[in-house]
Protein backbone atom coordinates (compact mmCIF):
# COMPACT_ATOMS: atom_id res chain seq x y z
CA UNK A 1 0.00 0.00 0.00
CA UNK A 2 2.49 2.30 0.88
CA UNK A 3 4.54 1.64 -2.29
CA UNK A 4 1.00 2.53 -4.08
CA UNK A 5 0.93 5.95 -1.84
CA UNK A 6 4.49 6.89 -3.63
CA UNK A 7 3.35 6.21 -6.79
CA UNK A 8 0.27 8.03 -6.85
CA UNK A 9 2.49 11.32 -5.11
CA UNK A 10 5.23 10.56 -7.96
CA UNK A 11 2.59 10.74 -10.75
CA UNK A 12 0.67 13.55 -9.17
CA UNK A 13 4.10 15.63 -8.89
CA UNK A 14 4.78 14.72 -12.97
CA UNK A 15 1.78 15.49 -14.03
CA UNK A 16 0.57 18.89 -12.36
CA UNK A 17 3.35 20.82 -14.69
CA UNK A 18 0.79 20.59 -17.46
CA UNK A 19 -2.09 21.68 -15.54
CA UNK A 20 -2.78 25.23 -17.04
CA UNK A 21 -6.40 25.83 -16.42
CA UNK A 22 -9.21 26.04 -13.80
CA UNK A 23 -11.19 23.45 -15.72
CA UNK A 24 -8.27 20.95 -16.04
CA UNK A 25 -7.37 21.64 -12.18
CA UNK A 26 -10.76 20.17 -11.66
CA UNK A 27 -10.40 16.90 -13.51
CA UNK A 28 -6.93 16.37 -12.03
CA UNK A 29 -8.07 16.82 -8.70
CA UNK A 30 -11.03 14.35 -9.53
CA UNK A 31 -8.73 11.89 -10.94
CA UNK A 32 -6.90 11.81 -7.48
CA UNK A 33 -9.21 12.87 -4.59
CA UNK A 34 -12.99 12.53 -6.25
CA UNK A 35 -15.28 9.34 -5.83
CA UNK A 36 -13.32 7.14 -8.35
CA UNK A 37 -9.81 8.65 -7.72
CA UNK A 38 -7.00 6.82 -7.09
CA UNK A 39 -6.08 8.34 -3.96
CA UNK A 40 -9.79 7.73 -2.71
CA UNK A 41 -9.50 3.90 -4.11
CA UNK A 42 -6.54 3.78 -1.63
CA UNK A 43 -8.00 5.27 1.29
CA UNK A 44 -11.02 3.07 1.13
CA UNK A 45 -9.29 -0.30 1.72
CA UNK A 46 -8.25 1.25 5.11
CA UNK A 47 -10.89 -1.68 6.39
CA UNK A 48 -8.72 -4.56 4.79
CA UNK A 49 -5.71 -4.13 6.68
CA UNK A 50 -4.60 -5.57 9.72
CA UNK A 51 -5.48 -4.06 13.29
CA UNK A 52 -1.65 -3.95 14.03
CA UNK A 53 -0.73 -2.04 10.64
CA UNK A 54 -3.78 0.16 10.68
CA UNK A 55 -1.58 2.95 12.40
CA UNK A 56 1.52 3.44 10.29
CA UNK A 57 -0.91 2.85 7.37
CA UNK A 58 -3.33 5.99 8.80
CA UNK A 59 -0.08 8.04 8.73
CA UNK A 60 0.90 7.90 4.94
CA UNK A 61 -2.51 8.05 4.44
CA UNK A 62 -2.51 11.57 5.93
CA UNK A 63 1.18 12.43 4.96
CA UNK A 64 -0.18 11.67 0.63
CA UNK A 65 -3.42 13.77 1.58
CA UNK A 66 -1.16 16.72 2.93
CA UNK A 67 1.27 16.68 -0.35
CA UNK A 68 -1.91 16.39 -2.54
CA UNK A 69 -3.15 19.09 -1.01
CA UNK A 70 0.06 21.14 -1.18
CA UNK A 71 0.21 20.25 -5.02
CA UNK A 72 -3.26 21.52 -5.68
CA UNK A 73 -2.46 24.80 -3.98
CA UNK A 74 0.67 25.41 -6.05
CA UNK A 75 -1.30 24.95 -8.96
CA UNK A 76 -4.18 27.15 -8.46
CA UNK A 77 -1.52 29.82 -7.37
CA UNK A 78 0.35 29.48 -10.66
CA UNK A 79 -3.38 29.63 -12.39
CA UNK A 80 -4.45 32.60 -10.70
CA UNK A 81 -0.90 34.70 -11.46
CA UNK A 82 -1.25 33.73 -15.29
CA UNK A 83 -5.07 34.88 -15.70
CA UNK A 84 -4.04 37.86 -13.63
CA UNK A 85 -0.96 38.65 -15.82
CA UNK A 86 -3.02 37.93 -18.99
CA UNK A 87 -6.15 39.67 -17.88
CA UNK A 88 -3.86 42.90 -17.38
CA UNK A 89 -1.81 42.52 -20.07
CA UNK A 90 1.68 42.88 -18.05
CA UNK A 91 3.64 41.16 -15.10
CA UNK A 92 2.10 42.30 -11.60
CA UNK A 93 4.29 44.80 -9.41
CA UNK A 94 2.36 44.33 -6.24
CA UNK A 95 4.27 47.77 -5.16
CA UNK A 96 2.04 49.39 -7.55
CA UNK A 97 -1.74 51.07 -7.09
CA UNK A 98 -4.35 48.82 -8.49
CA UNK A 99 -5.43 50.11 -11.81
CA UNK A 100 -9.11 48.76 -11.14
CA UNK A 101 -11.10 52.15 -10.39
CA UNK A 102 -14.27 50.28 -10.49
CA UNK A 103 -16.66 49.59 -7.10
CA UNK A 104 -17.47 46.74 -5.42
CA UNK A 105 -20.82 45.19 -5.92
CA UNK A 106 -22.75 42.67 -4.11
CA UNK A 107 -22.19 39.16 -5.06
CA UNK A 108 -25.19 37.16 -6.97
CA UNK A 109 -26.54 35.09 -3.76
CA UNK A 110 -26.69 38.17 -2.09
CA UNK A 111 -28.49 40.35 -4.97
CA UNK A 112 -30.73 37.49 -5.17
CA UNK A 113 -31.45 37.08 -1.30
CA UNK A 114 -31.89 40.31 -0.79
CA UNK A 115 -34.73 40.30 -3.47
CA UNK A 116 -36.91 37.54 -2.31
CA UNK A 117 -36.69 38.97 0.96
CA UNK A 118 -37.93 42.26 -0.80
CA UNK A 119 -40.70 39.92 -2.51
CA UNK A 120 -41.56 38.53 0.31
CA UNK A 121 -41.81 41.63 2.46
CA UNK A 122 -44.41 43.01 0.19
CA UNK A 123 -46.52 40.29 1.77
CA UNK A 124 -46.22 40.62 5.12
CA UNK A 125 -43.33 38.61 6.45
CA UNK A 126 -40.69 39.31 8.15
CA UNK A 127 -36.71 37.86 7.91
CA UNK A 128 -36.16 36.13 11.20
CA UNK A 129 -32.27 34.61 11.25
CA UNK A 130 -30.41 32.01 13.18
CA UNK A 131 -27.04 30.85 14.31
CA UNK A 132 -25.26 28.44 11.70
CA UNK A 133 -24.49 25.93 14.46
CA UNK A 134 -27.68 24.38 16.36
CA UNK A 135 -29.03 21.18 18.06
CA UNK A 136 -29.88 17.89 16.98
CA UNK A 137 -33.37 19.34 18.64
CA UNK A 138 -33.82 22.33 16.63
CA UNK A 139 -32.05 20.50 13.27
CA UNK A 140 -34.23 17.05 13.74
CA UNK A 141 -36.33 16.47 16.59
CA UNK A 142 -38.66 19.27 16.59
CA UNK A 143 -39.41 18.67 13.02
CA UNK A 144 -40.77 14.83 13.15
CA UNK A 145 -37.82 13.82 12.11
CA UNK A 146 -37.58 10.18 13.67
CA UNK A 147 -34.30 9.03 15.04
CA UNK A 148 -33.61 6.72 11.88
CA UNK A 149 -34.17 8.70 9.59
CA UNK A 150 -31.04 9.26 6.98
CA UNK A 151 -30.82 12.81 7.13
CA UNK A 152 -28.95 12.53 10.69
CA UNK A 153 -26.53 10.08 9.58
CA UNK A 154 -23.03 11.23 9.43
CA UNK A 155 -22.59 10.82 6.24
CA UNK A 156 -25.19 13.43 5.44
CA UNK A 157 -24.96 16.17 8.66
CA UNK A 158 -21.59 17.67 9.88
CA UNK A 159 -22.10 16.87 14.26
CA UNK A 160 -19.49 18.92 16.10
CA UNK A 161 -17.54 17.20 18.88
CA UNK A 162 -19.68 16.05 22.04
CA UNK A 163 -17.43 17.79 24.31
CA UNK A 164 -18.33 21.52 22.48
CA UNK A 165 -19.99 23.56 24.25
CA UNK A 166 -21.88 27.24 23.19
CA UNK A 167 -23.62 29.23 25.80
CA UNK A 168 -25.26 31.11 23.52
CA UNK A 169 -27.12 28.69 21.42
CA UNK A 170 -29.26 27.07 24.25
CA UNK A 171 -30.24 23.12 23.86
CA UNK A 172 -33.51 21.76 24.45
CA UNK A 173 -32.07 19.14 26.83
CA UNK A 174 -28.06 17.58 26.05
CA UNK A 175 -28.22 16.83 22.31
CA UNK A 176 -25.39 17.15 20.34
CA UNK A 177 -24.53 20.06 18.12
CA UNK A 178 -24.28 19.91 14.31
CA UNK A 179 -23.60 22.32 11.48
CA UNK A 180 -27.04 23.21 10.50
CA UNK A 181 -28.79 21.81 7.49
CA UNK A 182 -31.67 23.92 6.27
CA UNK A 183 -32.88 27.04 7.71
CA UNK A 184 -36.22 25.80 9.31
CA UNK A 185 -34.00 25.60 12.74
CA UNK A 186 -34.96 29.40 12.54
CA UNK A 187 -38.54 28.64 11.77
CA UNK A 188 -38.76 26.27 15.43
CA UNK A 189 -36.73 28.67 17.73
CA UNK A 190 -39.11 31.22 16.63
CA UNK A 191 -42.41 29.65 16.90
CA UNK A 192 -40.95 29.05 20.50
CA UNK A 193 -40.11 32.48 21.09
CA UNK A 194 -43.79 34.26 19.54
CA UNK A 195 -46.86 33.41 19.73
CA UNK A 196 -49.40 32.91 16.46
CA UNK A 197 -50.13 34.00 14.31
CA UNK A 198 -46.72 34.99 12.52
CA UNK A 199 -45.39 35.18 9.22
CA UNK A 200 -41.07 34.97 8.91
CA UNK A 201 -39.32 33.70 5.85
CA UNK A 202 -34.86 32.67 7.15
CA UNK A 203 -32.65 33.24 4.61
CA UNK A 204 -29.48 31.54 5.33
CA UNK A 205 -25.90 29.34 4.97
CA UNK A 206 -27.03 25.63 5.54
CA UNK A 207 -24.19 22.47 5.40
CA UNK A 208 -24.31 19.35 4.10
CA UNK A 209 -22.10 16.25 3.27
CA UNK A 210 -22.04 16.41 -0.32
CA UNK A 211 -19.62 15.63 -2.94
CA UNK A 212 -19.10 19.37 -4.50
CA UNK A 213 -20.10 18.96 -8.57
CA UNK A 214 -21.75 21.33 -10.76
CA UNK A 215 -25.09 21.05 -8.81
CA UNK A 216 -23.95 20.37 -5.42
CA UNK A 217 -21.63 21.91 -2.49
CA UNK A 218 -21.56 20.86 0.75
CA UNK A 219 -22.46 24.61 1.75
CA UNK A 220 -25.12 26.04 0.07
CA UNK A 221 -28.08 28.78 0.87
CA UNK A 222 -31.22 28.37 1.74
CA UNK A 223 -34.47 31.07 2.31
CA UNK A 224 -37.52 29.14 3.56
CA UNK A 225 -40.77 30.25 5.21
CA UNK A 226 -43.58 30.13 7.47
CA UNK A 227 -47.19 31.27 8.14
CA UNK A 228 -49.04 29.97 10.69
CA UNK A 229 -52.55 31.49 11.73
CA UNK A 230 -55.66 30.55 11.44
CA UNK A 231 -57.71 28.43 8.16
CA UNK A 232 -54.01 28.79 6.25
CA UNK A 233 -55.32 26.04 3.61
CA UNK A 234 -53.02 25.09 0.67
CA UNK A 235 -54.60 27.34 -1.40
CA UNK A 236 -52.56 30.21 0.29
CA UNK A 237 -49.69 28.41 -0.06
CA UNK A 238 -50.31 28.18 -3.88
CA UNK A 239 -50.97 31.44 -4.27
CA UNK A 240 -48.06 33.25 -2.10
CA UNK A 241 -45.86 30.85 -3.69
CA UNK A 242 -47.64 31.97 -7.50
CA UNK A 243 -46.80 35.43 -6.80
CA UNK A 244 -43.10 34.96 -5.54
CA UNK A 245 -41.87 33.04 -8.98
CA UNK A 246 -44.29 36.05 -10.68
CA UNK A 247 -42.70 38.94 -9.14
CA UNK A 248 -39.51 37.19 -9.37
CA UNK A 249 -39.35 35.73 -13.35
CA UNK A 250 -42.19 37.42 -14.57
CA UNK A 251 -45.93 37.04 -14.88
CA UNK A 252 -46.05 34.02 -17.32
CA UNK A 253 -44.14 32.06 -15.19
CA UNK A 254 -46.77 29.00 -13.53
CA UNK A 255 -46.77 26.42 -10.93
CA UNK A 256 -47.45 23.45 -10.25
CA UNK A 257 -47.34 20.89 -7.21
CA UNK A 258 -46.28 17.08 -7.12
CA UNK A 259 -47.02 14.94 -4.19
CA UNK A 260 -43.89 14.47 -1.92
CA UNK A 261 -42.84 13.74 1.32
CA UNK A 262 -41.00 15.81 4.33
CA UNK A 263 -41.17 14.96 8.20
CA UNK A 264 -42.26 18.12 9.51
CA UNK A 265 -44.92 18.88 6.59
CA UNK A 266 -47.95 16.90 5.95
CA UNK A 267 -49.64 16.93 2.57
CA UNK A 268 -46.02 17.68 1.45
CA UNK A 269 -45.50 18.79 -2.59
CA UNK A 270 -42.66 19.16 -4.75
CA UNK A 271 -42.87 22.47 -6.97
CA UNK A 272 -42.39 22.41 -10.40
CA UNK A 273 -42.16 25.87 -12.49
CA UNK A 274 -42.53 26.91 -15.98
CA UNK A 275 -41.90 29.76 -17.76
CA UNK A 276 -40.94 30.95 -21.40
CA UNK A 277 -37.53 31.50 -21.09
CA UNK A 278 -36.99 27.86 -19.70
CA UNK A 279 -39.49 26.46 -22.67
CA UNK A 280 -36.51 28.41 -25.47
CA UNK A 281 -33.48 26.10 -23.61
CA UNK A 282 -36.19 22.81 -23.67
CA UNK A 283 -36.91 22.72 -19.93
CA UNK A 284 -40.72 22.76 -20.41
CA UNK A 285 -41.01 21.94 -16.23
CA UNK A 286 -38.64 22.49 -13.97
CA UNK A 287 -38.15 21.34 -10.35
CA UNK A 288 -37.43 24.13 -7.62
CA UNK A 289 -38.44 23.82 -4.18
CA UNK A 290 -39.92 21.75 -1.61
CA UNK A 291 -43.20 22.63 0.84
CA UNK A 292 -46.76 21.49 2.38
CA UNK A 293 -49.04 22.42 5.35
CA UNK A 294 -46.55 22.33 8.91
CA UNK A 295 -47.39 18.51 10.53
CA UNK A 296 -49.51 18.85 13.71
CA UNK A 297 -46.51 17.00 15.40
CA UNK A 298 -44.65 20.37 14.73
CA UNK A 299 -46.76 22.17 16.29
CA UNK A 300 -47.15 20.26 19.14
CA UNK A 301 -43.25 20.49 19.96
CA UNK A 302 -43.32 24.18 20.16
CA UNK A 303 -46.34 24.23 22.32
CA UNK A 304 -49.21 25.68 18.99
CA UNK A 305 -52.61 23.72 19.37
CA UNK A 306 -52.84 22.13 16.15
CA UNK A 307 -56.65 22.52 16.11
CA UNK A 308 -56.74 26.02 16.46
CA UNK A 309 -53.41 26.51 14.71
CA UNK A 310 -52.44 25.82 10.78
CA UNK A 311 -49.53 26.54 8.61
CA UNK A 312 -47.73 26.26 5.89
CA UNK A 313 -43.66 26.38 5.37
CA UNK A 314 -41.65 26.16 2.27
CA UNK A 315 -38.10 26.30 1.26
CA UNK A 316 -35.48 26.97 -1.77
CA UNK A 317 -32.46 27.13 -2.57
CA UNK A 318 -30.75 30.76 -3.53
CA UNK A 319 -28.05 29.05 -5.77
CA UNK A 320 -30.85 26.91 -7.68
CA UNK A 321 -32.11 30.54 -8.31
CA UNK A 322 -28.89 32.55 -9.40
CA UNK A 323 -27.82 29.71 -11.87
CA UNK A 324 -31.74 29.70 -13.29
CA UNK A 325 -31.69 33.32 -13.44
CA UNK A 326 -28.41 33.90 -14.60
CA UNK A 327 -27.58 31.06 -17.00
CA UNK A 328 -24.73 29.74 -14.39
CA UNK A 329 -24.38 26.01 -15.41
CA UNK A 330 -22.06 25.01 -12.89
CA UNK A 331 -22.49 25.94 -9.17
CA UNK A 332 -19.08 26.08 -8.01
CA UNK A 333 -18.48 29.17 -9.99
CA UNK A 334 -20.28 31.31 -6.98
CA UNK A 335 -17.67 29.92 -4.60
CA UNK A 336 -14.71 31.04 -6.56
CA UNK A 337 -14.33 34.68 -6.00
CA UNK A 338 -13.93 35.36 -9.69
CA UNK A 339 -13.91 38.41 -11.47
CA UNK A 340 -14.21 37.36 -14.32
CA UNK A 341 -17.44 36.01 -13.20
CA UNK A 342 -18.11 38.36 -10.47
CA UNK A 343 -17.78 41.72 -12.81
CA UNK A 344 -20.74 39.89 -14.76
CA UNK A 345 -22.94 41.12 -11.75
CA UNK A 346 -21.89 44.46 -10.94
Amino acid sequence: MQETLDAIIRSAENDCRVVSTRAELEAFKAGLMGPRGSFTQVRKQMGQIAKEERPAFGKKINETKNRLEELLAEIMGRIERTELSSRLGAAIDPTLPSPEHSPGSLHPLTQIRDELCAIFRQVGFVVAEGSEVETEFFCFDALNTPPDHPARDLQDTYYLQEKIHFSNIPQHDKERYVLRSHTSTVQIRTMLDQPPPLRIISPGRCFRRDTPDATHSANFHQIEGLYVDKNVTVKDLKATLDYCFQSLMGKEVRTRFRPHFFPYTEPSFEVDFHSGHLAKVGAEWTEIMGCGMVDPSVFEAVGYDPEVWTGYAFGLGIERIAMILYGVDDIRYLYQNDLRFLDQFA
